[in-house]
């Protein structure tokens, strides 16, 4: 299965994946599901153009029924009962985070770049990254949800995000070669498709500047009990280290330059959803992501698009302000159920088997 428009995730492609996704998963002739994506962006999010559109309009009920789809299908990949091998050869951030990294085998390259940027746009890491970032080791999912961090595929294998790195070389010949075996697997096992994979797989180090060897400092600063705390905690340590180390120059920025009421949607979400199955952690994103189009409490959403996107002077005016301005009252009301009369239901999951849980950590 290849996703021919991977630079955004679109209404019409949701459905068409979909549709796809059920129909090989009762067809009893298809053994596994192999996904990639044609060209060198594997899928970079949603349509936010859309959404920004709805929202402007006050349309914000469509986009949260379109979003839901979306969430639909994340949460159909995640219990999918046949093996699902994700060939992630490009970037991956947002909506295509959301699709694939819960899926059993995650294949990462050279290419391959991580992100959960969305708090630079005045929204939040979303679909369902509170579970997927929340298990990863010690408080690195907070950190990456928090300042928008990017990791690269060698990096991905090391934390748990992706469970195999394939070097695509000239012309993605390895790439190609793992797919032809994995066509020609006579039984669809899961030992059967680890070696495959493994014969293929390269052992790689992490680079000595990777922020992964910083995981005791991490832990140190976003095991904080606030977004102010972390941030404090940060650019104390910046102001009195003799030698300023670039990864927490670089948070300190994000941080300030993104949505405060986004910061502390995120870390109430993950924090919940340590402690919560799959289904409650999509489930809240709706209804947050509901009052984030509807513009319950804050237009930053707009603001974010506005300034990042469409006029690109990467100036938008957050409301609240700061950080301190947004209270835990805020916060708890993206948490509430919201009218059924305005044209919103709440996300119904289909009843599904959960499928056996994907490796994690290899730190």
């Amino acid at each position: 299965m290849a996703t021919n428009k991977p630079s955004n995730y679109e209404d019409d492609q949701v459905l068409q994946l979909s549709e796809e996704f059920q129909k090989l998963e009762n067809d009893p002739a298809v053994g596994l599901v192999i996904v990639k994506a044609n060209g060198k962006v594997f899928c970079a999010g949603g349509d936010v153009i859309e959404y920004y559109r709805c929202s402007l309009t006050g349309e914000w009920a469509l986009a949260a029924k379109i979003y839901q789809k979306q969430l639909t299908l994340d949460y159909l990949v995640a219990t999918y009962i046949k093996p699902v091998v994700f060939l992630i050869n490009g970037a991956v951030m947002g909506g295509g985070a959301g699709l694939s990294l819960n899926a059993r085998y995650r294949v990462v390259t050279e290419n391959t770049v991580f992100a959960m940027p969305e708090a630079a746009i005045g929204h939040y890491p979303d679909v369902g990254a509170s579970y997927f970032l929340s298990k990863l080791p010690g408080f690195l999912g907070e950190y990456l949800g928090l300042t928008g961090a990017r990791l690269n595929g060698v990096e991905m294998v090391a934390c748990g995000l992706a469970t195999h790195f394939v070097p695509s070389k000239v012309l993605f010949h390895n790439l190609l070669l793992l797919e032809k075996s994995l066509h020609e697997m006579d039984v669809a096992e899961p030992n059967t498709i680890q070696g495959i994979i493994n014969k293929y797989t390269h052992q790689v180090q992490l680079k000595e500047d990777s922020v992964l060897h910083r995981l005791n400092f991490i832990d140190h600063f976003f095991s904080k009990q606030t977004v102010e705390e972390i941030l404090s905690s940060l650019e104390h340590e910046n102001e009195n280290a003799t030698l300023k180390e670039e990864w927490i120059t670089k948070s300190i920025r994000s941080m300030k330059a993104a949505s405060p009421i986004n910061l502390k949607i995120f870390l109430m979400s993950i924090r919940k959803g340590r402690f919560e199955p799959l289904e409650d952690c999509l489930t809240r994103d709706s209804r947050i992501s509901s009052h984030i189009l509807r513009r319950t409490v804050s237009n930053d959403f707009l603001a974010g698009i506005k300034a990042t996107i469409l006029e690109k002077n990467y100036k938008p005016k957050w409301e609240p302000s700061k950080l301190e301005l947004v209270s835990n009252d805020m916060v708890e009301t993206y948490l509430t159920k919201i009218p059924e009369n305005e044209g919103w239901k709440e996300l119904q999951l289909p009843p599904r088997d959960m499928r056996e849980k994907a490796p994690r950590a290899k730190l």
